[in-house]
């Protein structure tokens, strides 16, 4: 049986492997983050609809009124 040549690439697989590896770990947390957001603003917009299908007129965000000069 042949054997395979010997690596000399080792260190640039491993760099390569380590950074490969981060940017999945990132693109991981984008997405789970992404989906963090999507489920929160879903769940404030059943909120909202709720409280407008009981016939409420204050459903939205309080409005802040900065104070007369």
């Amino acid at each position: 049986m042949i054997a395979p040549p010997p690596h000399d690439d080792d260190d640039e697989d491993e760099g390569s492997r380590r950074t490969t590896n981060i940017m999945l770990v990132i693109f991981f947390l984008a997405v789970i983050a992404a989906g963090y957001w999507l489920v929160e603003a879903m769940l404030e917009q059943r909120r909202a609809d709720d409280c407008a299908a009981q016939g409420r007129r204050n459903c939205g965000a309080p409005l802040v009124v900065p104070p007369a000069r």
